[in-house]
């Protein structure tokens, strides 16, 4: 794949990530991307900005270094439900809204329970990707998930970082590969997420490739690619 987009990343603004926003916008450049989405943590993650950086979105340029800019927030799943946290108020100045289950947002419940909120969040009309469904941090239902996802046309990732062993998501792999599979066969496209929380691991997929040769996933289900897809794909409130 020549790969084009890196849309869940993070900046100092995220309290626990190494580099700024020019930084990682210069390192995309210096990648040959042609998308780079920077996703805050929302404000249930311990250190990370206050809402009021999200409202000051309007400020930073959305093209920087020949790169476009996609400005937005990791938010929370908080419940059962799926609710997410901040407001509209916050969502609507956002170019990008991913949504994840957090250790430090959300008590895991039974199996029914955790895909019942994941499911409360794919159809919440302003969250657009899911980040790491995969990771293990909740027992999950995943067919039930990739179903839900089509149809909301809420987009799932597969995440680099969480397949990384210094993480110890013992389930992760797994996890991922039965999503994959499962996207296969439901023909829904996935994004590959780095979550790159310092500039050098912007669109860095390794851990990644060896699922999908496992796989045999289609590259054409893969919006990494393919920009104009992705933002094709990007459901608008």
């Amino acid at each position: 794949m020549n790969i084009r987009l890196d849309v869940h990343t993070h900046t100092i603004a995220s309290g626990h990530a190494f580099s700024t926003l020019q930084e990682m916008a210069q390192a995309a450049a210096e990648k040959g991307l042609e998308i780079l989405g920077i996703t805050e943590h929302a404000p249930g993650i311990p250190g990370t900005c206050d809402p009021i950086y999200f409202r000051n979105l309007h400020v930073v340029p959305r093209q920087l270094y020949g790169v476009q800019l996609m400005l937005g927030a990791e938010l929370n799943i908080l419940d059962y439900d799926g609710n997410i946290d901040l407001s509209e108020f916050y969502w609507e100045k956002m170019d990008l809204r991913i949504a994840g289950i957090h250790s430090l947002c959300y008590t895991p419940g039974t199996v029914e329970q955790n895909t019942a909120a994941m499911i409360g969040a794919i159809r919440h009309p302003y969250v657009q990707i899911i980040s790491h469904p995969g990771d293990g941090t909740a027992e999950l239902l995943f067919e039930p998930i990739v179903q839900a996802a089509k149809e909301a046309h809420t987009i799932l990732e597969i995440n680099n970082s969480s397949l990384n062993p210094v993480r110890y998501k013992e389930k992760a792999r797994t996890n991922n590969l039965e999503l994959l599979r499962l996207c296969k066969q439901y023909d829904m496209p996935v994004i590959l997420g780095s979550d790159a929380h310092i500039s050098f691991a912007i669109a860095d997929y390794s851990y990644i490739y060896e699922l999908l040769q496992e796989t045999e996933f289609p590259e054409a289900l893969i919006l990494n690619d393919k920009p104009e897809l992705f933002l094709k794909s990007l459901k608008q409130a």
